[in-house]
């Protein structure tokens, strides 16, 4: 090609805007006229004519990402609506217990996935999970849903199975009277994919009506999500499995090309996706050692499309064999400077703000008190859009009144107690004395973990004795 051709091409080639980088996943505004509604053609189901589904990927604020798909179909106008999870499968599964006293409780949003089950013990109601499709509801909703789902058909089954149809209208009647709220109820979710969600409308307090806890998946769980793990091979496999590793992101070293001193001294780079928008990005990586303490791993990632920066602590060694709860009194400046290590099963607590934040919510961090503080009002007042869309002024109103006590603490014009509370015993507050013992604005306690602590951390099914028994 000569010179000339070339010099023409390479004309026509323009520069990348690096204004049209968008987030995978965006923030529903009302402003944004443009918002990017994917649309497929495909068959109704009702009349099997060709119709369009218009798919929208967004987040939902205090939870995660979700695709919401809507079909309609112009000649017969059946419609459509659902809503799938876009995240990946969490590490645990979640089991929410809600109880439900008030009109209140009865109108809080609950997101579930399809691998939800849905339980009521009080009229032993079960909806087993992959039943039915993933959806943004309330707990009336799904009682709703439940009644309407009974009512289909019922008046040609009182004329073929008249006892059945009774039955099925007795049940109907103990639920309608859940709906007027003649009694409490309990309201369960287990979710094995851990992408299920009940609204707290008291945030950012603590819900006393709501116990979440998370557990680990069986094996069969983890197959029926699709996970498995080379244990999981058979043995005729085996000798494939090992050919299929050579296209694998991450392989293993030779023993003694990469010594434990040059990890120490390595900054490591992995691809990743961004946890605010979902588009792909760097992490580094870099193993340290933090005094008086033990080893971790100490994780960065920038964006560039939305500009996030995130970073994140995972503990080096194991679990320890107490966990251990940390009190810290915020007074003066020099509270705020402590360093602080805060591991991912660490929960933290402001007594004096009714103020409770789970072990999931900040995730591992090395940071100080004030990074701490300041890591919390800002996921309120950034992902606070729940409170800020909503038509409730008293919700909104109580937000505000507690970002303005929260600004009180930070600016040290209230003295409160900071209570970090690790059942792992991987969390860590820097002592403010010479000789690392705890100082007089600082208590460190070490205790015994309960059943439920165990089983959250899937202690209960570790065996280390005769564990080469069947």
């Amino acid at each position: 090609m000569s010179s000339h051709a070339i010099e023409s091409v390479t004309t026509e080639i323009e520069p990348v805007d690096e204004t049209l980088k968008k987030p995978l996943f965006r923030d529903i505004d009302a402003d944004d006229t443009a918002a990017d509604a994917t649309e497929i053609e495909s068959a109704c189901m009702t009349c099997f004519r060709s119709g369009v589904t218009r798919l929208l990927l967004t987040k939902i604020p205090f939870f995660k990402e979700i695709v919401l798909m809507s079909f309609k179909c112009e000649y017969c106008g059946f419609e459509n609506n659902e809503v799938q999870s876009a995240s990946e499968i969490q590490k645990k599964g979640i089991r929410i217990a809600l109880n439900v006293q008030t009109r209140m409780d009865l109108n809080r949003r609950v997101v579930r996935s399809d691998y939800t089950c849905v339980q009521i013990p009080e009229v032993e109601l079960e909806i087993p999970a992959q039943t039915q499709k993933g959806e943004i509801t309330t707990v009336e909703g799904i009682i709703d849903r439940t009644i309407r789902g009974l009512n289909q058909d019922q008046e040609k089954r009182k004329v073929e199975h008249s006892d059945e149809a009774a039955a099925i209208d007795e049940f109907i009647e103990r639920l309608q009277a859940l709906k007027e709220l003649k009694t409490s109820f309990t309201l369960i979710l287990e979710d094995i994919s851990g992408n299920s969600f009940i609204e707290n409308p008291d945030a950012p307090a603590a819900d006393r009506n709501c116990k979440t806890i998370q557990f680990m998946r069986s094996n069969e769980e983890n197959h029926l999500l699709g996970l498995y793990d080379k244990t999981d091979i058979a043995e005729a496999d085996i000798e494939q499995s090992c050919k299929l590793e050579d296209n694998h992101l991450l392989k293993p070293l030779d023993e003694g090309a990469w010594t434990y001193e040059d990890l120490h001294g390595e900054v490591l780079q992995f691809r990743t996706l961004c946890p605010e928008c979902r588009s792909a990005c760097e992490t580094n990586m870099k193993l340290t050692n933090i005094p008086h303490f033990k080893e971790v791993v100490i994780m960065a990632t920038v964006c560039d499309v939305c500009g996030c920066k995130t970073n994140e602590v995972k503990s080096g060694g194991g679990i320890e064999e107490k966990g251990v709860r940390f009190e810290v009194t915020i007074a003066t400046k020099e509270d705020l400077t402590r360093d602080v290590l805060k591991s991912e099963t660490c929960s933290l607590r402001i007594p004096e703000l009714d103020c409770e934040v789970g072990p999931s919510a900040l995730g591992g961090r090395f940071t100080t008190v004030e990074g701490i503080l300041l890591a919390m009002k800002n996921q309120l007042e950034n992902d606070g859009l729940m409170f800020h869309d909503s038509s409730d002024e008293t919700t909104k109103e109580r937000l505000q009144k507690f970002l303005r006590k929260f600004n009180d603490v930070i600016s040290l014009e209230t003295e409160v107690s900071l209570i970090l509370d690790d059942p792992a015993g991987n969390s860590f507050v820097q002592s403010l004395l010479d000789n690392d013992e705890p100082d007089d604005k600082l208590k460190i306690i070490k205790y015994a973990r309960s059943y439920d602590q165990n089983e959250e951390l899937g202690l209960n099914d570790i065996k280390t004795e005769n564990y080469e028994t069947p």
